[in-house]
């Protein structure tokens, strides 16, 4: 059983919940992490969801995102569950945090996430695992600011809101 972990408005810790559970509307508030990558151009990694997904199959979100579980430290939850998702090992940085809640209109699931935004840097490719992620693609800010603009469908809705709430990663 995957657990997450509830919080209180201000972001504290409350308890544990079985993860599908926190996600069955109306949904509880659980701590999330959003890791993007840009590479040296300033391009953004972005990942296409794979479509088996139990809730926002087949969008396109940041390089990725997960639940910290256990004790440690979310930077380095997010480094390990990069690596595993993404092939990815690189140092993050933790730049803030955020709220943001959204229901999946073909699985009725729920996010309802505090959410930790990290942020690292790469040139290298990803090697994703296919049972999480279809397909990848770098992309400049200026598209990505734009597919935003244009309310773009394919974008998963936390990768509208973290950018809404750091405008910096699409600088």
């Amino acid at each position: 059983m995957s657990l997450v972990r509830v919080v209180d408005d201000a972001g504290r810790f409350d308890r544990h919940e079985e993860k599908l559970a926190a996600h069955v509307a109306p949904g509880l508030r659980h701590e999330a992490f959003s890791v993007f990558v840009r590479d040296s151009g300033g391009k953004v990694l972005l990942q296409r969801r794979a479509d088996d997904k139990y809730h926002f199959a087949g969008l396109w979100g940041n390089a990725c995102c997960s639940h910290p579980v256990g004790d440690r430290p979310v930077a380095e939850l997010a480094r390990t569950r990069l690596e595993e998702e993404m092939g990815l090992d690189l140092p993050l940085l933790e730049i803030g945090t955020f709220e943001y809640r959204a229901v999946d209109p073909v699985s009725g699931l729920v996010e309802w996430e505090f959410d930790h935004v990290l942020i690292g840097r790469t040139d290298d490719d990803p090697f994703p695992d296919p049972l999480e992620v279809s397909e990848w693609a770098w992309v400049s800010p200026s598209d990505l600011r734009r597919r935003i603009e244009e309310r773009d469908p394919t974008l998963a809705p936390w990768l509208v809101d973290a950018i809404g709430a750091f405008p910096s990663l699409v600088q």
